[in-house]
């Protein structure tokens, strides 16, 4: 698990300068490129729910690298949401680009909410990652409510 960890941080790092002046060849890869972050960014939250349920041995270590993960991929796939990728295979709605200060503030709140649950488990408090994971689970329905087709 350290060395998939270790992997995806390498390469995000070694991506993320570019991530800010992401250039996609087609509208159907930004929208790959954003689907792809938000993917591994759920399957994650899915490990930490999985705790936070109960269904799953509270293991610190696992936790604190599921969220570190989380919050490294936050920041990835809101560089994806170019012009000409609203007509592409995406559940993205059009509010997205009318809305744009909206939508930032959105994406601003959610990884704030995402800081806050890993610092969470970095402290191995239990309670306060069920409280944190619970704000960055609203933080992502109220963006998918009001930027995501169903």
């Amino acid at each position: 698990m350290k060395k998939t960890f270790a992997g995806i941080t390498l390469v995000t790092l070694a991506v993320l300068p570019f991530a800010a002046h992401a250039q996609f060849a087609k509208p159907e890869d930004a929208v790959k490129y954003r689907k792809a972050a938000f993917t591994l960014m759920g399957a994650h939250m899915g490990r930490i729910g999985a705790v936070v349920k109960g269904d799953k041995a509270y293991d610190k270590a696992a936790v604190e690298q599921d969220a570190a993960i989380v919050e490294m991929m936050s920041k990835l796939p809101f560089t994806a949401f170019t012009p000409g990728s609203d007509t592409a295979d995406s559940k993205a709605k059009p509010e997205i680009w009318k809305e744009q200060d909206k939508f930032k503030a959105a994406a601003e709140k959610m990884q704030g909410e995402v800081q806050k649950l890993s610092a969470a488990a970095k402290a191995g408090d239990l309670n306060l990652v069920k409280a944190s994971f619970g704000a960055v689970g609203q933080s992502c329905k109220a963006c998918h409510d009001s930027y995501r087709n169903k």
